[in-house]
């Protein structure tokens, strides 16, 4: 499936402005040490792994010749160092992009916190002294509607700007999948469903206005 600027239903979608519905890509960050062994890594600020630079610069050809009007980046390194590797060295850092705050359970991984709570899931019982749900998903919703701003849809908080077609986001896993399940207009929870691997890319996208995942973990 291509990413390029031409893919996309033969009768594209358009704002009430005649410009293209926004199309928004997303990539995750490279491998970091924390990653490789599945800690959670909220705001801890580590940086890409050898392997990660590797996969963040692979990741350029699986997005594909696309002119991005924008291209935003969480604030932490692993972030901000993908969106260079990429050919984005002054992306627009957002600080709301950052990862989930995982409170307590920062730096530990799922099967640790099951031996202490066996069932435990994250979608369902949240963290301790951390974000809830909610919260992150608050922080989603504010980039969709950023990017969907002066379009005319359902998440357009800002009618009278001037739309934009193309947005790259670089960000982390589980923010990308509640983003994903919020452009969708689905609970945050849903996020769940959506595997989302170490530079992986994903665009979010259109038919016939209704909001569509376009390619998911390319």
């Amino acid at each position: 499936m291509s990413n390029g600027d031409n893919f996309g239903p033969a009768v594209p979608d358009l704002t009430p402005s005649g410009t293209r519905l926004p199309r928004l890509w997303l990539l995750r960050h490279g491998e970091t040490e924390w990653s490789r062994e599945g800690n959670y890594t909220g705001l801890t600020d580590i940086p890409l792994t050898p392997e990660g630079e590797a996969q963040a610069r692979a990741a350029l050809e699986k997005i594909g010749p696309v002119s991005f009007d924008r291209v935003l980046t969480s604030p932490l390194i692993r972030a901000r160092r993908t969106a260079e590797l990429v050919g984005y060295p002054d992306a627009e850092i957002v600080p709301h992009a950052h990862e989930w705050d995982y409170g307590d359970n920062e730096g530990r991984n799922s099967r640790q916190v099951r031996e202490e709570n066996p069932g435990y899931l994250i979608w369902k019982d949240g963290v301790p002294n951390g974000e809830s749900l909610a919260q992150v998903a608050e922080r989603a919703d504010r980039i969709i509607s950023a990017v969907q701003a002066g379009s005319g849809t359902e998440m357009d908080r800002n009618p009278e700007a001037t739309p934009v077609e193309k947005v790259l986001l670089v960000a982390h896993g589980h923010f990308l999948r509640i983003l994903a399940a919020r452009w969708l207009g689905l609970p945050p929870e849903f996020g769940r469903h959506f595997a989302l691997s170490t530079a992986a890319v994903c665009t979010l996208g259109w038919d016939k206005h209704t909001p569509a995942v376009v390619g998911w973990n390319l």
